[in-house]
Protein backbone atom coordinates (compact mmCIF):
# COMPACT_ATOMS: atom_id res chain seq x y z
CA UNK A 1 0.00 0.00 0.00
CA UNK A 2 1.69 2.98 -0.70
CA UNK A 3 0.29 6.59 -2.03
CA UNK A 4 2.20 10.35 -2.87
CA UNK A 5 0.23 13.29 -1.48
CA UNK A 6 1.04 16.05 -4.04
CA UNK A 7 -0.11 19.37 -5.24
CA UNK A 8 -0.03 21.71 -7.75
CA UNK A 9 2.54 24.38 -6.18
CA UNK A 10 3.50 25.16 -2.53
CA UNK A 11 1.49 26.26 0.20
CA UNK A 12 -1.48 24.10 -1.31
CA UNK A 13 -2.07 22.55 2.00
CA UNK A 14 -0.89 19.39 1.43
CA UNK A 15 1.27 18.89 4.57
CA UNK A 16 -1.73 19.63 6.75
CA UNK A 17 -3.49 17.15 4.88
CA UNK A 18 -0.54 14.42 4.89
CA UNK A 19 -0.16 14.86 8.32
CA UNK A 20 -4.15 14.18 9.18
CA UNK A 21 -4.43 11.40 6.91
CA UNK A 22 -1.06 9.82 8.36
CA UNK A 23 -2.79 10.60 11.43
CA UNK A 24 -6.13 8.84 11.07
CA UNK A 25 -5.17 6.30 9.32
CA UNK A 26 -3.17 5.23 12.60
CA UNK A 27 -5.87 5.97 14.17
CA UNK A 28 -7.80 3.21 12.18
CA UNK A 29 -5.51 1.04 13.28
CA UNK A 30 -3.02 0.54 10.22
CA UNK A 31 1.06 0.58 10.56
CA UNK A 32 1.63 4.29 8.52
CA UNK A 33 4.75 4.80 7.53
CA UNK A 34 5.67 8.15 6.44
CA UNK A 35 8.40 9.28 3.49
CA UNK A 36 9.19 13.06 2.64
CA UNK A 37 10.71 13.70 -0.67
CA UNK A 38 13.81 15.92 -0.23
CA UNK A 39 16.07 17.73 2.19
CA UNK A 40 13.51 18.22 5.06
CA UNK A 41 13.70 17.47 8.75
CA UNK A 42 10.54 19.53 10.11
CA UNK A 43 7.86 18.18 8.09
CA UNK A 44 9.26 14.78 8.47
CA UNK A 45 9.41 15.73 12.30
CA UNK A 46 5.33 15.93 12.15
CA UNK A 47 4.89 12.96 10.12
CA UNK A 48 6.92 11.04 12.18
CA UNK A 49 4.80 12.36 15.18
CA UNK A 50 1.16 12.01 13.24
CA UNK A 51 2.49 8.15 12.29
CA UNK A 52 4.11 7.08 15.11
CA UNK A 53 6.91 5.98 13.57
CA UNK A 54 10.41 7.18 12.23
CA UNK A 55 9.99 9.31 8.72
CA UNK A 56 12.52 8.55 6.36
CA UNK A 57 13.32 11.29 3.25
CA UNK A 58 13.71 10.39 -0.25
CA UNK A 59 15.94 12.81 -2.43
CA UNK A 60 17.63 12.21 -5.78
CA UNK A 61 20.65 14.39 -4.65
CA UNK A 62 22.11 11.88 -2.65
CA UNK A 63 20.38 8.50 -2.74
CA UNK A 64 20.56 6.16 -6.14
CA UNK A 65 17.16 4.90 -7.54
CA UNK A 66 18.22 1.45 -5.95
CA UNK A 67 18.52 2.91 -2.69
CA UNK A 68 15.04 4.78 -2.60
CA UNK A 69 13.24 1.56 -4.63
CA UNK A 70 15.51 -0.51 -1.66
CA UNK A 71 13.59 2.12 1.25
CA UNK A 72 10.28 0.86 0.41
CA UNK A 73 11.15 -2.39 -0.71
CA UNK A 74 12.36 -3.10 3.62
CA UNK A 75 9.18 -1.53 4.48
CA UNK A 76 6.96 -4.26 5.75
CA UNK A 77 4.52 -5.23 2.99
CA UNK A 78 1.45 -4.27 5.58
CA UNK A 79 2.55 -0.91 6.24
CA UNK A 80 0.68 2.12 4.76
CA UNK A 81 3.27 3.94 2.88
CA UNK A 82 2.20 7.46 2.44
CA UNK A 83 4.88 9.58 1.09
CA UNK A 84 4.51 13.56 1.23
CA UNK A 85 5.96 15.45 -1.91
CA UNK A 86 7.59 18.53 -2.00
CA UNK A 87 6.71 22.05 -3.71
CA UNK A 88 4.85 21.27 -6.83
CA UNK A 89 4.29 17.63 -8.59
CA UNK A 90 6.29 18.62 -11.47
CA UNK A 91 9.02 20.64 -9.77
CA UNK A 92 12.60 19.62 -9.40
CA UNK A 93 15.88 21.03 -9.78
CA UNK A 94 16.03 19.93 -13.14
CA UNK A 95 13.71 21.56 -16.61
CA UNK A 96 14.22 17.89 -17.83
CA UNK A 97 12.19 16.90 -14.38
CA UNK A 98 14.43 14.09 -13.75
CA UNK A 99 14.39 14.74 -9.93
CA UNK A 100 11.04 16.06 -9.67
CA UNK A 101 7.71 14.60 -7.56
CA UNK A 102 6.64 13.04 -10.82
CA UNK A 103 9.81 11.04 -11.68
CA UNK A 104 9.38 10.18 -7.85
CA UNK A 105 5.81 8.56 -8.46
CA UNK A 106 7.01 7.04 -11.82
CA UNK A 107 10.39 5.63 -10.01
CA UNK A 108 8.16 4.18 -7.31
CA UNK A 109 5.10 3.26 -9.44
CA UNK A 110 2.86 6.02 -6.40
CA UNK A 111 -0.61 6.64 -7.14
CA UNK A 112 -0.36 10.23 -6.72
CA UNK A 113 -3.26 11.93 -5.14
CA UNK A 114 -3.28 15.75 -6.42
CA UNK A 115 -4.08 18.46 -3.45
CA UNK A 116 -5.42 21.98 -5.30
CA UNK A 117 -5.94 24.89 -3.38
CA UNK A 118 -9.17 26.59 -4.76
CA UNK A 119 -9.67 29.69 -3.33
CA UNK A 120 -10.93 32.02 -5.73
CA UNK A 121 -11.75 29.14 -8.49
CA UNK A 122 -14.74 27.13 -9.42
CA UNK A 123 -14.78 25.73 -13.06
CA UNK A 124 -11.10 26.48 -13.24
CA UNK A 125 -10.67 23.65 -11.63
CA UNK A 126 -10.76 21.06 -14.80
CA UNK A 127 -7.63 22.83 -16.78
CA UNK A 128 -5.76 22.56 -13.79
CA UNK A 129 -6.17 19.16 -13.38
CA UNK A 130 -6.12 18.55 -16.74
CA UNK A 131 -2.52 20.61 -17.17
CA UNK A 132 -1.61 18.22 -14.37
CA UNK A 133 -2.64 14.84 -16.46
CA UNK A 134 -1.83 15.81 -19.66
CA UNK A 135 1.70 17.10 -18.81
CA UNK A 136 3.01 13.44 -18.21
CA UNK A 137 0.69 10.73 -18.67
CA UNK A 138 3.11 8.42 -17.43
CA UNK A 139 2.25 9.87 -13.76
CA UNK A 140 -0.80 8.26 -11.89
CA UNK A 141 -2.83 10.59 -11.24
CA UNK A 142 -5.45 9.01 -9.29
CA UNK A 143 -7.42 11.80 -7.49
CA UNK A 144 -8.01 14.73 -6.33
CA UNK A 145 -8.29 16.51 -2.93
CA UNK A 146 -10.22 20.11 -3.30
CA UNK A 147 -8.68 22.58 -0.61
CA UNK A 148 -9.53 25.61 1.18
CA UNK A 149 -13.38 25.34 0.03
CA UNK A 150 -15.39 28.33 1.20
CA UNK A 151 -18.80 26.63 1.81
CA UNK A 152 -21.43 24.47 0.35
CA UNK A 153 -21.82 26.27 -3.04
CA UNK A 154 -18.20 26.77 -3.73
CA UNK A 155 -17.77 22.71 -3.28
CA UNK A 156 -20.61 22.21 -5.14
CA UNK A 157 -19.30 24.11 -8.73
CA UNK A 158 -15.75 22.70 -7.57
CA UNK A 159 -17.19 19.18 -7.70
CA UNK A 160 -19.28 19.41 -11.05
CA UNK A 161 -16.65 20.75 -12.86
CA UNK A 162 -14.15 18.22 -12.16
CA UNK A 163 -17.01 15.28 -12.79
CA UNK A 164 -17.79 16.91 -16.25
CA UNK A 165 -14.50 17.49 -17.95
CA UNK A 166 -11.89 14.86 -15.96
CA UNK A 167 -11.91 11.51 -15.10
CA UNK A 168 -10.21 12.03 -11.81
CA UNK A 169 -11.77 10.89 -8.67
CA UNK A 170 -12.33 13.51 -5.55
CA UNK A 171 -11.78 11.85 -2.74
CA UNK A 172 -12.29 14.67 -0.27
CA UNK A 173 -13.09 18.60 -0.33
CA UNK A 174 -11.86 20.33 2.57
CA UNK A 175 -13.34 23.42 4.32
CA UNK A 176 -11.31 26.37 4.89
CA UNK A 177 -10.57 26.68 8.31
CA UNK A 178 -7.75 28.65 10.44
CA UNK A 179 -7.31 25.93 13.34
CA UNK A 180 -5.71 23.78 10.35
CA UNK A 181 -2.63 25.81 10.43
CA UNK A 182 0.61 24.74 11.56
CA UNK A 183 3.00 26.59 13.50
CA UNK A 184 5.48 28.75 12.04
CA UNK A 185 8.66 30.68 12.60
CA UNK A 186 11.00 32.38 10.49
CA UNK A 187 12.68 29.11 8.11
CA UNK A 188 8.82 27.81 7.95
CA UNK A 189 7.15 25.35 10.06
CA UNK A 190 8.22 25.04 13.76
CA UNK A 191 9.84 21.42 14.67
CA UNK A 192 7.49 18.83 16.25
CA UNK A 193 10.06 18.39 19.01
CA UNK A 194 9.46 22.22 19.82
CA UNK A 195 5.80 22.91 19.70
CA UNK A 196 4.13 22.33 22.94
CA UNK A 197 0.70 21.70 21.32
CA UNK A 198 2.06 19.67 18.80
CA UNK A 199 0.09 16.08 20.02
CA UNK A 200 -2.89 18.47 19.85
CA UNK A 201 -2.52 20.21 16.54
CA UNK A 202 -1.82 16.65 15.15
CA UNK A 203 -5.01 15.58 16.93
CA UNK A 204 -6.74 17.88 15.46
CA UNK A 205 -5.66 17.47 11.66
CA UNK A 206 -6.42 13.84 12.30
CA UNK A 207 -10.38 14.89 12.89
CA UNK A 208 -10.49 17.11 10.22
CA UNK A 209 -8.98 14.30 7.65
CA UNK A 210 -11.12 12.12 9.12
CA UNK A 211 -14.08 13.93 8.84
CA UNK A 212 -13.28 15.13 5.45
CA UNK A 213 -11.50 12.71 3.50
CA UNK A 214 -12.65 9.58 1.88
CA UNK A 215 -10.16 7.06 3.85
CA UNK A 216 -11.63 4.24 2.68
CA UNK A 217 -11.29 5.17 -1.29
CA UNK A 218 -7.73 6.21 -0.02
CA UNK A 219 -6.64 2.77 1.45
CA UNK A 220 -7.86 1.09 -2.23
CA UNK A 221 -6.11 2.99 -4.16
CA UNK A 222 -3.24 2.53 -2.05
CA UNK A 223 -3.76 -1.42 -1.99
CA UNK A 224 -4.41 -1.50 -5.89
CA UNK A 225 -0.91 -0.03 -6.31
CA UNK A 226 1.44 -1.28 -9.00
CA UNK A 227 3.85 -4.16 -7.20
CA UNK A 228 7.44 -3.17 -7.04
CA UNK A 229 9.97 -5.37 -8.73
CA UNK A 230 12.86 -4.08 -6.60
CA UNK A 231 15.67 -6.72 -6.47
CA UNK A 232 18.30 -4.26 -4.84
CA UNK A 233 19.73 -5.31 -1.80
CA UNK A 234 21.14 -1.60 -1.49
CA UNK A 235 20.96 -0.53 2.18
CA UNK A 236 20.75 3.14 2.88
CA UNK A 237 23.73 3.81 5.47
CA UNK A 238 23.68 0.03 7.41
CA UNK A 239 26.28 -1.74 7.17
CA UNK A 240 29.20 -3.04 10.33
CA UNK A 241 32.58 -1.48 10.01
CA UNK A 242 34.62 -3.66 8.55
CA UNK A 243 37.73 -1.91 10.88
CA UNK A 244 36.24 -3.48 14.35
CA UNK A 245 33.33 -5.08 15.86
CA UNK A 246 34.02 -2.78 18.99
CA UNK A 247 31.08 -0.20 20.40
CA UNK A 248 31.90 3.42 21.41
CA UNK A 249 29.28 5.91 23.14
CA UNK A 250 27.99 8.85 20.97
CA UNK A 251 26.74 11.55 22.47
CA UNK A 252 23.71 13.17 20.35
CA UNK A 253 21.98 16.81 21.13
CA UNK A 254 18.63 16.16 21.20
CA UNK A 255 16.00 18.05 22.30
CA UNK A 256 14.02 21.49 21.26
CA UNK A 257 17.11 23.13 20.16
CA UNK A 258 18.72 20.41 18.16
CA UNK A 259 16.62 18.37 16.29
CA UNK A 260 17.22 18.47 13.00
CA UNK A 261 18.75 14.22 12.46
CA UNK A 262 17.86 11.91 9.57
CA UNK A 263 16.59 8.78 11.20
CA UNK A 264 18.00 6.38 9.07
CA UNK A 265 21.58 8.50 9.51
CA UNK A 266 21.17 7.56 13.53
CA UNK A 267 20.43 3.77 12.82
CA UNK A 268 23.20 3.39 10.17
CA UNK A 269 25.63 5.28 13.06
CA UNK A 270 24.49 2.47 15.43
CA UNK A 271 25.06 0.00 12.66
CA UNK A 272 28.45 0.73 12.80
CA UNK A 273 29.38 0.97 15.77
CA UNK A 274 28.22 3.28 18.10
CA UNK A 275 25.62 3.48 21.57
CA UNK A 276 23.74 6.21 20.96
CA UNK A 277 23.45 8.59 24.22
CA UNK A 278 20.57 11.55 23.91
CA UNK A 279 21.59 14.44 25.72
CA UNK A 280 19.33 17.10 26.20
CA UNK A 281 21.33 20.56 25.88
CA UNK A 282 19.01 22.69 27.85
CA UNK A 283 18.85 20.57 31.26
CA UNK A 284 21.86 18.26 31.01
CA UNK A 285 24.28 20.14 32.96
CA UNK A 286 27.27 17.92 32.05
CA UNK A 287 28.14 15.64 29.24
CA UNK A 288 27.41 12.00 30.39
CA UNK A 289 30.63 9.24 29.59
CA UNK A 290 31.05 9.44 25.90
CA UNK A 291 33.39 8.74 23.27
CA UNK A 292 32.47 11.06 20.46
CA UNK A 293 29.87 13.66 19.78
CA UNK A 294 27.29 15.05 17.48
CA UNK A 295 25.48 18.37 17.51
CA UNK A 296 22.94 18.01 14.90
CA UNK A 297 20.88 21.30 13.26
CA UNK A 298 17.81 22.89 14.74
CA UNK A 299 16.91 26.43 16.72
CA UNK A 300 19.59 27.16 19.27
CA UNK A 301 18.67 31.15 18.91
CA UNK A 302 15.32 30.44 19.91
CA UNK A 303 16.39 28.27 23.16
CA UNK A 304 19.75 30.45 23.35
CA UNK A 305 18.87 32.55 26.81
CA UNK A 306 18.34 28.41 28.04
CA UNK A 307 21.60 27.45 26.62
CA UNK A 308 23.78 30.08 27.94
CA UNK A 309 22.19 29.71 31.51
CA UNK A 310 23.32 26.00 30.92
CA UNK A 311 27.13 27.10 31.70
CA UNK A 312 27.46 23.37 33.54
CA UNK A 313 26.90 21.96 29.90
CA UNK A 314 28.91 24.67 28.25
CA UNK A 315 32.10 24.17 30.15
CA UNK A 316 31.95 19.98 30.06
CA UNK A 317 31.55 20.70 25.99
CA UNK A 318 34.64 22.95 25.88
CA UNK A 319 36.81 21.39 27.91
CA UNK A 320 35.72 18.16 26.05
CA UNK A 321 36.50 19.46 22.83
CA UNK A 322 40.40 21.25 24.36
CA UNK A 323 40.84 17.62 25.57
CA UNK A 324 40.65 16.25 21.74
CA UNK A 325 36.97 14.53 22.29
CA UNK A 326 35.89 13.73 18.80
CA UNK A 327 33.02 15.97 17.76
CA UNK A 328 30.83 16.50 14.63
CA UNK A 329 28.68 19.13 14.71
CA UNK A 330 26.35 20.63 11.77
CA UNK A 331 24.58 24.52 11.63
CA UNK A 332 22.75 24.57 15.00
CA UNK A 333 25.49 22.55 16.85
CA UNK A 334 27.68 25.17 14.73
CA UNK A 335 26.10 28.07 16.50
CA UNK A 336 26.37 26.60 19.83
CA UNK A 337 29.97 26.21 19.73
CA UNK A 338 30.39 29.63 18.84
CA UNK A 339 31.75 32.12 21.27
CA UNK A 340 28.40 34.44 20.83
CA UNK A 341 24.49 34.41 19.30
CA UNK A 342 22.76 37.02 18.66
CA UNK A 343 19.29 37.35 17.36
CA UNK A 344 16.45 39.93 17.58
CA UNK A 345 18.64 42.90 19.25
CA UNK A 346 19.35 39.63 21.62
CA UNK A 347 22.80 38.19 22.70
CA UNK A 348 24.08 35.41 24.52
CA UNK A 349 27.11 33.78 25.50
CA UNK A 350 27.59 30.30 23.82
CA UNK A 351 30.42 27.22 24.24
CA UNK A 352 32.93 29.92 23.12
CA UNK A 353 34.96 26.93 21.37
CA UNK A 354 35.76 28.60 17.91
CA UNK A 355 35.77 31.97 18.80
CA UNK A 356 33.30 33.37 16.15
CA UNK A 357 30.45 35.43 16.34
CA UNK A 358 27.31 34.45 15.15
CA UNK A 359 24.24 36.83 13.93
CA UNK A 360 21.12 35.23 12.83
CA UNK A 361 19.09 37.73 10.08
CA UNK A 362 15.42 38.13 9.07
CA UNK A 363 16.47 36.41 5.56
CA UNK A 364 18.14 33.20 4.04
CA UNK A 365 22.26 33.29 4.16
CA UNK A 366 22.57 29.53 2.68
CA UNK A 367 19.42 27.76 1.31
CA UNK A 368 19.11 24.54 -1.18
CA UNK A 369 21.35 22.07 -2.03
CA UNK A 370 24.92 22.24 -1.58
CA UNK A 371 28.35 20.22 -3.09
CA UNK A 372 31.40 20.38 -1.20
CA UNK A 373 34.63 18.95 -1.57
CA UNK A 374 37.51 17.57 0.92
CA UNK A 375 40.92 18.94 1.20
CA UNK A 376 43.96 17.95 2.80
CA UNK A 377 42.69 19.50 5.99
CA UNK A 378 39.81 16.86 6.15
CA UNK A 379 40.13 14.67 9.36
CA UNK A 380 38.44 11.91 8.53
CA UNK A 381 39.75 9.10 6.68
CA UNK A 382 38.56 8.79 3.40
CA UNK A 383 36.99 4.81 2.80
CA UNK A 384 38.56 3.40 -0.20
CA UNK A 385 34.81 3.35 -1.51
CA UNK A 386 34.31 7.09 -0.89
CA UNK A 387 34.22 9.76 -3.35
CA UNK A 388 35.97 13.51 -2.41
CA UNK A 389 32.99 15.62 -3.86
CA UNK A 390 30.19 15.49 -2.03
CA UNK A 391 26.41 16.24 -2.20
CA UNK A 392 24.72 18.03 0.75
CA UNK A 393 22.41 20.72 1.31
CA UNK A 394 22.23 23.75 3.82
CA UNK A 395 19.65 26.40 5.44
CA UNK A 396 20.20 28.95 7.59
CA UNK A 397 19.59 32.32 8.41
CA UNK A 398 22.56 33.14 10.79
CA UNK A 399 26.37 34.42 9.49
CA UNK A 400 29.29 34.13 11.59
CA UNK A 401 30.16 38.12 11.52
CA UNK A 402 33.71 37.91 12.99
CA UNK A 403 36.08 35.16 13.07
CA UNK A 404 39.83 34.38 13.94
CA UNK A 405 42.45 35.18 10.80
CA UNK A 406 43.66 31.85 10.67
CA UNK A 407 40.72 28.91 10.20
CA UNK A 408 41.42 25.41 9.07
CA UNK A 409 38.89 24.20 6.86
CA UNK A 410 37.86 21.24 5.48
CA UNK A 411 35.95 21.66 2.56
CA UNK A 412 36.13 23.70 -0.43
CA UNK A 413 32.13 24.63 -1.16
CA UNK A 414 31.25 23.68 -4.94
CA UNK A 415 27.68 24.69 -4.74
CA UNK A 416 26.43 26.82 -1.79
CA UNK A 417 27.32 29.24 0.97
CA UNK A 418 29.00 27.60 4.13
CA UNK A 419 30.31 29.63 6.31
CA UNK A 420 31.58 32.02 3.20
CA UNK A 421 34.53 32.70 0.74
CA UNK A 422 33.82 29.28 -0.53
CA UNK A 423 34.46 27.03 2.70
CA UNK A 424 32.51 25.18 5.16
CA UNK A 425 33.65 22.56 7.48
CA UNK A 426 36.07 24.01 10.54
CA UNK A 427 38.40 21.64 11.82
CA UNK A 428 39.65 22.55 15.44
CA UNK A 429 41.76 19.76 17.72
CA UNK A 430 39.29 16.90 17.12
CA UNK A 431 36.16 19.04 15.70
CA UNK A 432 34.45 19.07 12.15
CA UNK A 433 32.08 21.88 12.38
CA UNK A 434 29.88 23.47 9.27
CA UNK A 435 27.24 25.01 8.10
CA UNK A 436 26.45 22.38 5.22
CA UNK A 437 23.97 18.93 6.36
CA UNK A 438 25.86 15.72 5.17
CA UNK A 439 22.95 12.52 4.72
CA UNK A 440 24.90 9.00 3.95
CA UNK A 441 24.39 6.76 1.40
CA UNK A 442 25.97 3.49 0.33
CA UNK A 443 28.39 6.38 -1.94
CA UNK A 444 28.68 9.34 0.78
CA UNK A 445 28.24 7.41 3.83
CA UNK A 446 29.60 10.02 6.19
CA UNK A 447 28.59 7.78 9.01
CA UNK A 448 31.23 5.40 8.63
CA UNK A 449 33.98 7.89 8.04
CA UNK A 450 32.88 9.41 11.10
CA UNK A 451 32.86 6.24 13.03
CA UNK A 452 36.16 5.19 11.31
CA UNK A 453 37.44 8.55 12.73
CA UNK A 454 36.24 7.87 16.41
CA UNK A 455 38.10 4.28 15.97
CA UNK A 456 41.52 5.92 14.88
CA UNK A 457 41.58 8.29 17.82
CA UNK A 458 40.47 5.44 20.53
CA UNK A 459 43.37 3.30 18.86
CA UNK A 460 46.22 5.46 17.46
CA UNK A 461 45.47 9.02 18.96
CA UNK A 462 48.91 10.17 17.67
CA UNK A 463 47.90 9.34 14.32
Amino acid sequence: MRLLIAAARKSSGKTVIAIGLAAALADQGLKVQPFKKGPDYIDAGWLSLAAGAPCYNLDFNVQSHDEMLAALARTPQECFKLIEANKGLHDGLSTEGENSNAALAKLLKLPVVLVLDCTGITRGVAPLLLGQQLFDREVQLVAVILNQVRGARHEQKLKAAVKAYTDVKVVGTLPYSPQMQLPERHLGLMPAAEALAARAAVDRMRQYASKHLSLDELIGMARNATPLSCTSTAEYGAGAHEATRRRYRLGVFRDAAFSFYYPDDLEALSHHGFELVFINSLRDNHLPPIDALFIGGGFPETQMKVLSANEGLRRSVRSAIEDRLPVYAECGGLMYLARKLEWRGRCHVMADVLHLDIVVEDTPQGRGYARIEEDQDMPWPRLHDQHRVHPAHEFHYSRIVSMPDKLKTAYKVLRGTGIGNQRDGIVYKNLLASYIHRRSSKQHDWTKAFFGFVHRQKTCPEA
